[in-house]
């Protein structure tokens, strides 16, 4: 069946549910229908492009339209398809698991597949628990994350997601998830206004240890940190932040989750973020960009001394998901890493980040804009209604600015991006990692000229 444009609005205003998507909003418009991606543009069903300046959801590293991966997916799928990792192998997953644990940091060697980030989070939060019942500390269970952090959709990963906003139609979830403060400085508490960014990290690293002094370490299993905070904005760790908080975690025995689903694979010029800061995880999870979106797959890496109650006699991780290190998906993530290498993907993040920074940097000059932060090819841009107050929007108008006209401006101009306000309204960009200066060039005229008119509806 080949539907029209016209049927597809129509079957998709009777049929689809959208994720995190008001649906009244296309009750008098129609939905956005992409259809086809070549590069970094995606295309829609009228013909029209638009620059992918969010990686589809912080996805597509390599680009649309890589041919080489749908053709490692349909070869594996000629030749096994599906078979499942419950007490079995397949060459596909071993080869993966092989690379990500030469890949990774430290001694980060035992790799757990799963199909998705929430689910990689969750599978985390559960080894953490069940490895310290194993080695004899089973009141350990609770679990630390920072405010405005998103750490995944599921019950036990939104248990320890730092969004209240999101949580309330779900509650009450699995009891453990406490909050720490962010290392958004530019939001700085008023007796920090002062300080160094140093000194603003180490304060923040701190008020972890004394999270888990309040809440008695022997209850406390884990930390669970981005490398750069996705929620709120993209906020960068000051110089210092991991090597105080590993210093923390080590000195109580807790475990540091390096939330890396979206920090992973290139978003940030290393394969991990972790190894960008500088700092040993105990566990990496990770998603989205494994594949570049072209099949589901993610999972956690793990140092070799989390397995080993696990090795012997009659114990096993009681847990598994029927999907997790599928055969296609593996495969994809083998073609996907062999493009990383083949055309030095890292290297041109880390030659050409410096010149998406200052492209994004001349927004500096709009009133809108209070703050541009990030690292790598992951930015956000803060809105303010005052520059020199920092000022920020009020809800009504916070909806009005970012749900009433930016979200629709600025896809309509051309550009997939984010305009959120999961803390203070921010712009978020992502681009595919094969973008350069002719596509910041274009991000920022964009940006420009919708940010221009946007405040001139204030």
């Amino acid at each position: 069946m080949t539907f029209t444009p016209e049927q597809l609005q129509d079957a998709a205003k009777q049929h689809l549910w959208m994720h995190f998507t008001r649906m009244s909003t296309y009750n008098d418009s129609d939905i956005p229908v992409i259809v086809r991606g070549s590069g970094p543009y995606v295309y829609d069903d009228k013909g029209k492009r638009y620059l992918d300046g969010l990686a589809g959801l912080f996805v597509s590293m390599v680009g649309h339209g890589r041919t080489e991966l749908a053709e490692a997916a349909a070869k594996q799928a000629s030749e096994l398809a599906y078979f499942p990792l419950w007490s079995y192998a397949h060459p596909a997953a071993v080869e993966l698991a092989a690379r990500l644990a030469e890949l990774a940091p430290g001694d980060l060697n035992k790799v757990f597949f799963t199909t998705s980030g929430s689910e990689a989070v969750e599978s985390a939060w559960k080894l953490a628990k069940a490895y310290f019942k194993r080695i004899g500390e089973p009141t350990r269970y609770k679990v630390l994350s920072r405010e405005y952090a998103y750490h995944g959709t599921s019950m036990g990963a939104l248990a320890i997601t730092g969004l209240s906003a999101i949580k309330h139609d779900f509650e009450p979830l699995p009891a453990g998830g406490i909050r720490v403060p962010n290392t958004n400085i530019y939001r700085a508490p008023d007796f920090a206004a002062e300080w160094s960014e140093e000194q603003f990290g180490v304060w923040a690293a701190d008020e972890i240890e004394r999270a888990i002094l309040r809440e008695d370490p022997e209850s406390v299993a884990a930390v669970f940190l981005e490398p750069v905070q996705n929620s709120g904005g993209c906020f960068t760790p000051p110089e210092g932040y991991f090597q105080r908080v590993r210093q923390i975690c080590d000195k109580y025995g807790v475990l540091l989750v390096s939330d890396e689903v979206i920090c992973a694979f290139g978003r940030l010029g290393y394969y991990f973020g972790s190894t960008r800061y500088n700092y040993q995880p105990d566990i990496i999870t990770f998603a989205k960009g494994i594949t570049s979106g072209y099949s589901p797959l993610g999972g956690m890496i793990v140092r070799d001394e989390l397995m080993e109650p696990f090795r012997t006699g009659t114990a096993t991780f009681l847990h598994g998901i029927t999907f997790a290190g599928h055969p296609v998906s593996a495969a994809v993530a083998l073609a996907n890493l062999d493009v990383f290498e083949r055309d030095n993907l890292l290297g041109n993040v880390r030659e050409n980040e410096g010149g998406f920074r200052s492209t994004l940097d001349k927004l500096s000059d709009l009133p809108i804009v209070g703050n541009i932060r990030g690292a790598g090819y992951f930015y956000g841009i803060e809105l303010v209604k005052d520059k020199a107050t920092k000022e920020t929007f009020n809800d009504d108008e916070s909806e009005r600015l970012l749900r009433g006209f930016l979200s629709h401006a600025l896809f309509d101009a051309g550009l997939v991006c984010r305009a959120d306000d999961r803390g203070d309204p921010v712009i978020q960009l992502a681009p595919p990692l094969i973008c350069t200066q002719e596509h910041f060039d274009e991000i920022e005229q964009i940006l420009r000229s919708v940010l221009t008119e946007a405040w001139s509806q204030l």
